[in-house]
């Protein structure tokens, strides 16, 4: 593999250098692996982790369907076309009636509004290999990586994360928020261990450079990184290069590292993948990629942005999501084998969380085999795309679609007639997205139909007017707005 035979990165020997640290203060925290008991194994008979053995299917199957199908309680439907979604009290009621089992009819809606965007959730590959852990293993994880959790189960789905981002290892999380900010905190405390301070000086401190609009889950890392005293945080335009790099260019800190969406959430556009790696080139900064929902969904193998755009390489971490694309749930770091050690040992989130259960683990591990197999899934997810566009004129980057409406009860409004239609679709607000940009947030999947998106282009193109949102930069990103 060519990232494992390539030379060291000097954030690799910062590494080498500061592990050892850790181990003179005893605070190194070493994995525990270990395999666990099946139910009418033998003796030392080992978990077979042959991919041959899970089934997959070309072209769209029964179950397929269910995916794009959601029901909502009666009453909460109502709660929806009556404008009462922001309100507490109705909230209550509306769960004190469902809790009780008074209620009796649902409305039956396609969904566009989750990220299962391949379809998996209801794929029997994928639910027999969790029912299958869960009756030979039980449903455990028994306790945290460092102590009993840290399985064969866990190892296999790490390495084959790994493959899948051409990296030399993976660390596996219980969300991709837990894997944010264990990353952040990772880098951050560097160099507190190498210098023996919690206060270096300006120029010894890692700057680290920021998208404007990256996820949650970074910000509040990249807070808890500062926090420690060895982070010094620039934030940039989004997706701007020239700003970037007049950034990187002034700053004259030796340690620079750029971290980024690769796909955003909010609005659906791409982070510049190939000029970032241009920038790489020049600056020499180490590169983190949040690839939450690009991850299987993007590149020939599913591999994300970075197998997208041909530039896997140049990335040096890779954070994932299980919880998207993967239809099951937790976060993955893929990295360097002493990227790998050193997170563990420096990543808060890690250390004290409880590991996944392993029937969650066996269904992620089901989940990558049949998304790298399964590629006429992309496929589709390529072809809802350009129907949208061709129906609306919208200029349609990825899968996530973002209507701009501007005021939040507007775009309430709006949803509404969405959900009266049989679509199911969420208005979103503040604080996760500017103020005066509430929107439509539309998801295309894999499982809807030419006919699914005949219907919401419909509407959409009944409210839809280009206008780019002050925040974005014109020449690579185009909205509709009401």
């Amino acid at each position: 593999m060519e990232s494992m035979g390539k030379m060291k990165s000097s954030w690799d020997l910062y590494v080498e250098e500061a592990l050892p640290k850790l181990e003179s203060r005893r605070t190194f925290a070493p994995l525990r692996p270990m395999n666990v008991s099946t139910a009418g194994q033998e003796e030392g008979a080992q978990t077979n982790f042959d991919e041959d053995e899970y089934e997959t299917y070309q072209g769209i199957q029964p179950w397929d369907r269910l995916a794009s199908q959601i029901k909502l309680p009666q009453t909460f439907y109502q709660r929806l076309m009556d404008g009462l979604e922001l309100t507490c009290k109705n909230e209550r009621e509306e769960h004190e009636i469902i809790s009780s089992n008074q209620e009796k009819q649902f409305k039956n809606l396609t969904l566009f509004a989750g990220n299962d965007f391949l379809g998996l959730s209801r794929h029997p590959t994928i639910a027999k290999a969790m029912a299958k852990a869960a009756m030979e293993q039980g449903t455990g994880p028994r306790g945290s990586p460092l102590i009993c959790g840290y399985t064969n189960y866990h190892m296999a789905l790490e390495s084959v994360l790994a493959n899948l981002k051409k990296k030399e290892a993976c660390l596996v999380f219980t969300s991709g928020f837990a894997a944010n900010m264990a990353l952040m905190a990772a880098i951050g405390s560097i160099v507190p261990v190498l210098t023996g301070s919690t206060r270096p000086t300006k120029e010894e401190k890692v700057a680290i450079f920021s998208d404007a609009l990256n996820h949650a889950s970074i910000v509040d890392g990249l807070r808890l990184a500062e926090h420690q005293g060895g982070v010094e945080l620039f934030v940039y335009k989004h997706c701007d290069m020239s700003h970037l790099d007049a950034r990187l260019t002034k700053c004259k800190n030796k340690k620079k590292v750029v971290v980024t969406d690769s796909l955003f959430s909010m609005d659906g556009d791409m982070a510049p993948m190939v000029e970032l790696a241009q920038l790489r080139k020049k600056h020499g900064f180490f590169w983190v990629v949040d690839d939450a929902h690009g991850t299987f969904v993007w590149g020939k193998n599913g591999g994300g942005l970075a197998e997208e755009f041909n530039c896997e390489y140049d990335v040096d971490i890779c954070v994932g999501t299980l919880s998207k694309a993967a239809s099951s749930l937790g976060g993955f770091i893929a990295c360097s084998k002493i990227w790998k050690q050193w997170i563990q040992s420096k990543g808060r989130s890690f250390i004290y969380s409880t590991i996944a259960p392993i029937p969650l683990v066996a269904a992620s591990y089901a989940s990558v085999v049949v998304a790298r197999k399964e590629s006429w899934r992309r496929r589709e997810i390529r072809n809802r795309m350009k129907e949208f566009h061709a129906l609306t004129g919208i200029p349609v980057k990825s899968q996530i679609v973002s209507v701009i409406i501007g005021d939040i009860m507007e775009a309430i409004k709006v949803n509404q007639e969405f959900v009266q239609s049989g679509l199911y679709c969420v208005a979103v607000g503040p604080p996760a997205v500017p103020p005066n940009t509430a929107r439509i947030r539309l998801t295309l999947t894999a499982v809807q139909t030419t006919e699914d998106i005949k219907r919401i282009a419909a509407l959409v193109s009944k409210y839809a007017k280009f206008k780019v949102p002050s925040y974005i930069d014109s020449s690579r990103h185009i909205s509709a707005r009401l």
